[in-house]
């Protein structure tokens, strides 16, 4: 058995795209500096840890691989608008009207992720 240590992103601004995800996911930034090529956020309780590597390229087709979070406290819906603020930008929107589903937001350098249902909604539907 494996597991996995590290889930890395390319991107063209490591340290500021690290900033935005360590306000998302209130995980902290690992000794850092602005000009760094790498910058990692570190998971509190251990692996995985996110990994933000600069690369020449830009983004250039959907994602491959992508992260889907959940609120531990609050909703879906307030999870997004809070994510939104921290400048997300809406992508699809896959809500059912039974509460169900999930939205799918752009990061700041355009890379997809959803946002499901939140602990105590999946919990009340159940």
């Amino acid at each position: 058995m494996i597991e996995i240590q590290t889930m890395t992103v390319d991107c063209a601004r490591p340290y500021e795209l690290a900033e935005w995800w360590s306000r998302a996911l209130g995980w902290p930034l690992v000794d850092s500096a602005r000009e760094d090529d790498e910058v990692q956020l570190d998971r509190p309780g251990g692996p995985p840890h996110l990994l933000f590597i600069r690369v020449p390229e830009g983004k250039s087709v959907k994602n491959r691989l992508h992260l889907d979070v959940r609120p531990d406290e609050g909703t879906r819906d307030a999870e997004v608008e809070r994510l939104l603020a921290l400048g997300a930008e809406p992508y699809e929107d896959h809500r059912a009207p039974d509460g169900t589903g999930w939205v799918t937001l752009l990061d700041p350098e355009g890379n997809e992720f959803c946002v499901c249902r939140g602990t105590a909604e999946r919990a009340a539907a159940t």
